[in-house]
């Protein structure tokens, strides 16, 4: 029983390989070619920088320190006295020591670490793979991310006209309009007087003034 098995793994083993004799090889010739990695693909930690101050997006909130498994992220962010505000001095990253899971990334709220579809970073010294917050923010720059951080939008200032008049005026005005608006009511229609009315038109005076 045992030797028709192994024969039975040998024919399934001989079908896959022959299904691929004939066609093009998909194997590629590295370095002269590279592989696109995917968009969710976990390559070298990169810090990320606003797309439009360049600053970099994080806040020192420590996250991502305490999420890496293999204390691969050192971050130095001591208290400002003044504001009671972390202020960012130092972040490293010891590829050495990251095992590239993500969770570092899956930490961060403010859009600033990302795993980038990179994977070019021998050295040939162990200390050449701890990199800096300079070289964490050069090689992020032109990683493409969706910023997710929540900005604050600037409070809207009510639009003032500029020929609105101040209200002390605006009330002056309306004290002189009221002496022509009781000059209009006593006009006859179409903006006649009584006087300028034909005879005709003219109304009777009331039956009290008759009698």
């Amino acid at each position: 029983m045992k030797l028709l098995k192994d024969i039975k793994a040998l024919v399934e083993g001989l079908q896959i390989a022959g299904k691929h004799l004939g066609r093009h090889a998909i194997t590629i010739q590295y370095p002269e070619e590279r592989w696109t990695m995917p968009e969710r693909s976990r390559g070298i930690v990169v810090l990320l920088s606003d797309k439009e101050t360049g600053e970099l997006n994080c806040t020192a909130c420590l996250l991502c320190e305490k999420a890496c498994p293999t204390a691969a992220i050192r971050i130095d962010a001591p208290r400002n006295p003044e504001t009671k505000k972390r202020e960012l001095k130092s972040f490293t990253v010891d590829n050495g020591l990251c095992c590239f899971c993500g969770l570092c990334e899956e930490a961060c709220n403010f859009s600033a670490i990302k795993m980038a579809t990179k994977y070019e970073f021998s050295a040939e010294h162990k200390e050449e793979l701890v990199w800096d917050i300079k070289k964490l923010q050069e090689v992020g720059r032109d990683v493409p991310y969706v910023d997710t951080r929540k900005k604050k939008s600037p409070a809207a200032k009510p639009s003032v006209p500029k020929d609105t008049p101040p209200k002390s005026e605006k009330k002056e005005h309306e004290k002189k309009s009221q002496p022509g608006e009781d000059k209009g009511k006593a006009n006859g229609p179409e903006g006649l007087t009584t006087s300028d009315q034909p005879e005709g038109e003219k109304k009777p005076n009331d039956k009290k003034g008759q009698s």
